[in-house]
This record gives structure tokens, sequence and C-alpha cells, in this order.
């Protein structure tokens, strides 16, 4: 009974084991990495049941093994939780997308923001452009429109005032004020940019016709201590004109006659009464051969202010009577290079019309004394015009065949006497030359720079370059 309780009891025993072997064996055959455990384990069953012939003994070694087992089945759950890994996965990339995608709208959203900006930018760049634009172009009329004069058919004089230590801003003011200019702003940059300078005080008649230039020239002239009738008319001398030319100004501008006037300049019982008057001033005039008229030179550039009530003769004499004031400032000077006032008025003719900057007329006048000084002609072209009694851009050589005194080509020396009436810068430059040595000049006929040369071969390549070739490109 014994041995069957017991065979019993092995066979259950083997039973139960079997069980766990078997199903160690499945868990092997789902785990490779699993298989050598297994049997180890198997050979430590089978030691196990050998030894140990109590069903309690090994029951207990059964529940010590089971927990062994136990993980093997969650280790192969494990395995079967893989599809959950996988979806994992799958939302990581799916997260990984939408930042993506986040990313390419964020560019898409800033790439429209930087077109926006670009495009304002611009438009505020076009509005500025043409903000500029029309402030320039409207600059530049009022610039323009401030040159002219406020009224060119309106010849009433005005009587205006210049007080002692004006400022030129002031002036321009006042003057404006007194609707004789358009723009106060304006006249005052122009004086600054012609060094226009030394106005004085005084009453001055002046007419809204009347340019900058007559204006400032009226204000260097100095004004009246008392207030003056106020005249019918204004007559301005521009320098440089002749008789000719002046005899056209007090046409437009007077009742008087320009025939009348040229009879005056020819009448030698009008010059006689001059020349007692301004005996210092007339005298080598008086003296002076083969002139057209005497009077050429001494009628002063200037304005001049015209009542109906003077007549012609008084009118010419305040002209020379201008010349005269001027002349006497420089007497010493005249005295002192020893020459006469028909010789410096002459020179200072030449002068006006051959150079415009201060410095070139200094130099001119220093080429002219070199040439008297080699007993060379002047060959100055103002002498050709003036003997042809033409105005005319260029000379011919045909022009300078003329039979005339005036012809400072074929004659040496001054000449019969002045050709226009100079400035007073034009006579300063004659009476203070800048020193040099140079026989020849001549103006670029574009640009007016004058080109000095020593030689007539150096001076042929400047007509070369700056007249000839200039007058062909514009033929």
């Amino acid at each position: 009974m014994a041995n069957d309780n017991q065979n019993n009891q092995d066979h259950s025993d083997s039973s139960f084991k079997e069980q766990i072997l078997r199903s160690m064996r499945v868990d092997g055959s789902e785990d490779d990495h699993m298989s050598s455990s297994g049997n180890e384990y198997q050979n430590q069953s089978e030691e196990h049941s050998q030894v140990n012939t109590s069903g309690s003994s090994d029951w207990e070694s059964n529940q010590q093994e089971a927990p062994q087992s136990y993980s093997r089945v969650e280790a192969s759950q494990g395995f079967e939780q893989q599809p959950i890994n996988n979806s994992n996965d799958d939302e990581q990339h799916r997260t990984s997308e939408n930042k993506d995608n986040r990313a390419d709208s964020f560019k898409r959203t800033r790439k429209k923001e930087d077109r926006l900006v670009n495009r304002i930018v611009l438009l505020v760049i076009s509005v500025l452009i043409l903000v500029i634009a029309i402030f320039g172009f409207t600059f530049y009329k009022y610039v323009d429109e401030g040159l002219q004069p406020l009224d060119k058919n309106d010849n009433n004089l005005v009587q205006v005032y210049i007080p002692a230590g004006s400022s030129n801003k002031q002036i321009a003011a006042i003057l404006e004020e007194n609707k004789v200019i358009k723009s106060g702003m304006v006249f005052n940059y122009y004086i600054k940019f012609k060094n226009l300078a030394d106005f004085q005080a005084g009453y001055y008649q002046m007419a809204p016709n009347m340019t900058l230039d007559e204006v400032g020239g009226l204000l260097r002239e100095g004004g009246t201590a008392e207030p003056m009738q106020i005249a019918d008319g204004k007559v301005t001398v521009p320098e440089g004109y002749d008789i000719d030319k002046i005899g056209d100004a007090i046409k437009e501008n007077t009742d008087y006659k320009k025939d009348d006037f040229i009879a005056l300049m020819q009448n030698e019982d009008y010059f006689n009464a001059m020349l007692a008057k301004y005996p210092d001033l007339l005298g080598s005039a008086a003296e002076a051969e083969g002139v057209r008229y005497r009077l050429e030179g001494y009628l002063f550039p200037a304005t001049y202010d015209y009542y109906k009530d003077v007549s012609l003769e008084d009118f010419v004499d305040q002209m020379i009577a201008k010349t005269d004031s001027v002349i006497g400032e420089y007497a010493a000077a005249v005295n002192a290079k020893g020459m006469t006032n028909q010789q410096v008025l002459t020179l200072a003719s030449l002068v006006e019309k051959e150079g415009v900057e201060e410095s070139d007329r200094r130099k001119i006048a220093q080429v002219f004394f070199n040439r008297i000084a080699a007993n060379m002609p002047l060959q100055s072209d103002i002498s050709i015009l003036y003997a042809l009694g033409e105005h005319k851009e260029l000379v011919t050589y045909k022009d300078l065949e003329v039979d005339s005194p005036y012809n400072l080509y074929r004659n040496t020396g001054y000449g019969p006497g002045p050709m226009d009436s100079p400035s007073e810068q034009a006579i300063a430059a004659v009476l203070n030359p800048e020193e040099n040595s140079y026989f020849y000049f001549v103006a670029d006929i574009k640009t007016g720079k004058v080109y000095f040369a020593e030689t007539y071969e150096e001076h042929q390549e400047f007509v070369d370059k700056y007249v000839n070739n200039s007058t062909e490109k514009s033929d």
C-alpha cells in the first residue's frame, strides 16, 4: 500500500513535472534565447526529482521555480507588445511631420510678411521721391520767378529808403515790402552769389520792371540823402554798351529820340561845353584823332533817373559827371602809370569785353601792355567789330582787313579811343594788371575760359582746340 501510495505519489509528481516541463518547452519554443535556460531548468528538476521523494518538498521546489516561469511569460508578453511600440513610432513620426508643417507654414508666413514690408518700404520711398521732386520743382520755379522783374510792364517808380547800417537781408526785405522785387530771400542769395556788396544808404527810386542786376547796381551807386521828386523813368546803361546801344536804351525808356542822341554825340559845341565843365576828364579826349564819337567811353554804365522836363543835354551830362567822379578816384594811379584818361579808358573798353572774371581781366590788361612795349598790334577782335560797326560772334580773316583807325590788327598803339563804356572793374584792371610774360590769349567760345600763351605756336594750338574745333562741331 505504501508502495502503491508511493507510486501514485511519484506518478502524480511526475505528471505535474511534465506539465511544467511542457509549459517550459512552450516558453522555450516562443523564445529561442531561453532554450538553454529551459534545459538547465529541466536538468535541475530531474535532479530534484531523484533527490526529493517528499511531495511537499517537490511542491515547494515547484513554487520556487514558478516565478521564473512567470517571468518568462511576462517576457513573452513583452514581445507581444511590440505593435504598441510601433504605434508610438507612428505618433513620433506624425509629431515630426507636424513640426515640419509648422516650420513650412512659418516660413511662408514670414515670406508674405517680408513681401509686404518690401512693398511698404518701396511705397514710402516712392512717395518720398515724389515729394522731393515736387518740392525741388516748386523751389526751382520759385527761385526762377524770383530772379525775374516783379512786373516787366510796370515802369512806375517808387521811392525806397535804405537806412544806414542795413544788412543785405534787411535791404532785401525792404525792397520786397516796397513791391520792387518778387522775393527778398532770392535777392539775398542772388547778391551773395554775384558777390555784390558795398550797398549804400539813402533814398532810391526804383520800378517793378527793374532786374536784380539793375537794383543791385543802383544800390552800389548810392542814393540821395533827401527824398527826391519821383522820376518819370529810369535808363540803365549796362557795362560794355557803346554809343549806339546807349541810344537804343534811351529811346526805349524815355521820350528822347535815338537820332537826337546820336546827333548830340557828334556835336562839337556840346563836347566843348562838357570839356569846359570837366577839363581833367576830357582833356585827352579833345586831343584824340580819328575818333568816331569823342564822348565814347565817357558815359558811365549806371542807372539814371529820367524826368520829362529835363533836356537831353542835361540827361547826358549826368552820365559824364558819373564818369568824372569814378576816374577822379583813380587820378593818382593814372598819373603814376604815365597814361592819359583816353588811353586808360581805351584799354579798359577792350578788357571789358575780352574777359569776364577779374583775374582774367588783369592778365589780359598786362598782355596788352606787353604787346605795346614790344611794338606789336593789340589784335583785339573788339576793335574790329567796332570798326565794322557790327555785333557778331566771330571775326573772319576778311574782317581783319577793314580800313579803319580802330583796326588794331593793322595799327599799333592804343588806337583812337574807347570802343564802349567800361566798368570800374575793367578800369581798375588796367591800372593794376597782373604781371606776366604772355603775348597771346584766346577764350573758349563755349565756356568762356581764357587760355594764355607766350608763343604764337602755343596760342595757335589753343585756337584750334577751343575755337576752330568748336566752330566745326557747331556747324
